[in-house]
Parts: C-alpha cells; structure tokens; sequence
C-alpha cells in the first residue's frame, strides 16, 4: 500500500485521533525529516467559501502563537490532489486530557492544578496577542510525557464557528465547555476561554461536570436554574478557598470572571494554598443566573442548595484532621498546675523549719550529740511530710 502524502512533503504513518471536523495523524516532515501532527480537516468544510476564507485567515494567526504552552502550528493550506485543508502542528508525544479522563476517570489535586496553571499562561500569552480559543476542552489540552502542558487547535474554531455548515455533533460534543453568551451566540471573548477552562478544571479534579447536558438548550436552562456543587463537597483534598477560585471562572456573567487568564492561575494557586479569591465585582442586576452561580463579595450563593446536581457519589479522599480542643486540655492543666505549686510550697516551708529546729538543738544540747540525718526525699508529698515530723522528733529527744 503506497504512503499517503499530503502537499507532496508531509507522508502520513497512523491516525493518532479523529472528531467529526477533522482528523489527527502522525506523519513525516520529508523536508526537515522531523515527525509532526497533520490534522485533515473535513471534506465537506471545503465547500463552504466562508470557512475557507476564515480558515486560512486564522491558521496564520495561530501560526503566529509561539509560546511553551501552545502547539506549534508549522504550515497549512489545501492539498491539491485530495481537495483537503489540513494543518501541520508540532508532534506533542503524550496524552490529551481528553485521554487521561478516559482512562483515569480523574486527576489527583496537584497534578491538575499544574495542567490547568500551564494552560493559563497558554490562554494569557494568546490573549494578549488579541486570538481567543474558543474551544478549550480536555481534547485541546495535551500533556507531554515530561510534564509539560500545551493548548492545541488555536484559531479552528472560529473559523468554523460561522460556518453556513451545521456541526451538530461537534456542537453537542463541546456543549459543556460553552460559555453562556456562546451557547446564545453571541461573540466569544476572552473570557469565554476561562469559563470553559473552568469547567476542564471541575471535571480534572473531581471526574463530573458542573452541568451535564445533551443539548444546548438543556445546557442553558441547567446553568439558569441550577448550582452546581462545589468542588470542596465532592473531593475531601479540596478546601473552600480553592472551591471558590474554581467557581469564579465559572459566573454566568462573563464580567464576574476573572480579568485574564493570569489573574485566574493566580486564584488557583493561592485557592490551593487556603487563600480566598479576591473578591469579585457585583453585577449592577442581579438576576437568577448571576445568584446561582457567582462567587461575590458575600461570599458563598445560599439561594440554592449545595449539592444539587450531584450525578454520583463523591470522589474520595484523605479526610481533615480535627483540630482538639486545645483551650479546655490547657485550663485543666493550669489548675492541676497551680494547685501543685501551692502544695509544694507548703513542703518547702516545713522542711525550713525543720532544719531550723535541728540547728537549735544541735547549738543548745549538751556535747556529745548525737544527730541523726536521713534522706527525706519522696516521690509523694504526704510521705516527705511524715518523714519530715520523724527527723525532727528523733533530734529534739
């Protein structure tokens, strides 16, 4: 069977993953002789000129995106002999979160803040160069073997999000990650990619969704009438500080998310550490949505009940230690101190005076005297009392 190879350089070798608007495969830079990721756009996306248009004006942009955090995207364009768009992006030998959540079912506390942290300064680096996502989700967040986390696919999304073409199983399959205003249809900025970010972070640490939907419509009306619960009452290594920063990323109203993606890791690590989100600003109305899920100056929403929309039992974890109770153990031991203290002083008195009374007996009698010494140590205060009152009477016969 002869090799596949895509404008006349790139020679395919596997599938490394498939969608319903594309599909992955690892293939041969026969130029630079390096392995890369050539992902095969759908056939039927050719068709429509405004995608075209629109695809190749965003490949550029994200070729443009060079960060630690983002897959390299290296070439694109249209093969003449397939009619296929296809783009060429660094070959990233590892896992998608996608992957890992597949296989692992979730991610252990510290493990999934780092990929979330990485994947922050991904998004920061790419918002600031003016490109928004709009498709963050486990499968666009791949994991090297050494650790290292990069956000893939920059650009696609908005090249098919206008598209006369409907992606209805696309669609569906990223539901949750929607942002409100984009399950609308409304524009998508930057701060759609945090809350979608969010919700990769919610499900990485405690293996469910915020809101389990099949359609965009149901989608909405759970973000409207429903809370999610917070992370701290599914997973026993979360504390409230960190449930909250999550949280945050996850307001229906886009203005009570955090200013940038930055801004967002920070919350994160100091979430972890038991340091509470700054506090968000309130929005001027609030409204059903905004107090179902916003995590304001008040502190945590009491209009619905926590834990409402738990899918499944949560997931375990090393449980806190209590605390005992330090001040009651310390005012018994004071008094059972204090109480000592004024015994032993009694003791100390008696035996003064008993040595007193032994020296005047031993100046004022007659020689030869006979004095008669013993060790008067005891354990036991009562003891040391009896054998106190002896000494003195054996000498002042």
């Amino acid at each position: 069977m002869t090799a596949v190879e895509i404008a006349g350089r790139y020679r395919l070798e596997s599938r490394l993953g498939f969608g319903g608007m594309s599909t992955v495969h690892l293939a041969m830079d026969l130029r630079l002789e390096r392995r890369v990721a050539v992902k095969l756009l759908a056939e039927h996306l050719a068709d429509d000129p405004a995608f075209v248009s629109r695809f190749q004006r965003e490949a550029q942009a994200a070729a443009r995106l060079v960060h630690p955090n983002i897959v390299q995207v290296f070439d694109s364009g249209r093969d003449e002999r397939t009619d296929q768009y296809f783009i060429v992006m660094e070959y990233i030998e590892g896992a998608s979160c996608a992957e890992i959540l597949r296989d692992d079912g979730w991610v252990e506390l510290a493990e999934a803040l780092s990929i979330i942290e990485q994947a922050c300064e991904g998004l920061h680096y790419a918002h600031r160069h003016g490109v928004v996502h709009r498709d963050v989700k486990p499968g666009n967040l791949l994991r090297a073997r050494e650790g290292e986390v990069k956000l893939a696919d920059f650009g696609i999304a908005k090249a098919t999000e206008q598209s006369s073409i409907t992606q209805i199983g696309s669609v569906l399959g990223t539901a949750a990650y929607l942002a409100p205003e984009q399950a609308r249809g409304e524009e998508a900025g930057p701060s759609a990619d945090l809350y979608a970010l969010g919700v990769v972070t919610y499900q990485l640490i405690s293996g469910r969704l915020p809101y389990e939907a099949t359609s965009l419509t149901e989608l909405a009306l759970k973000q409207q009438q429903e809370q999610p619960p917070t992370l701290d009452t599914l997973v026993a290594t979360v504390n409230p500080e960190l449930a909250d920063a999550v949280a945050v990323a996850l307001a229906l109203d886009p203005r009570d998310r955090y200013a940038t993606a930055r801004e967002m890791r920070r919350a994160l690590s100091d979430g972890a550490k038991g340091v509470a989100p700054a506090e968000r600003r309130a929005p001027a109305r609030a409204t059903p949505a905004t107090q179902a899920t916003s995590v304001l100056a008040t502190g945590r929403p009491s209009s619905a009940p926590r834990g409402a929309v738990v899918a499944r039992r949560p997931r375990p974890g090393p449980s806190r230690a209590k605390t005992p109770p330090v001040q009651a153990a310390s005012s018994s031991t004071a008094s059972a101190r204090h109480g000592n203290s004024r015994l032993l002083g009694a003791v100390l008195a008696l035996l003064a005076l008993s040595l007193v009374v032994v020296a005047v007996v031993v100046i004022t009698a007659p020689a030869p005297t006979k004095v008669v010494l013993r060790n008067v140590v005891y354990q036991d205060v009562q003891q040391a009392t009896y054998a106190l009152k002896k000494l003195v009477s054996e000498n002042t016969q």
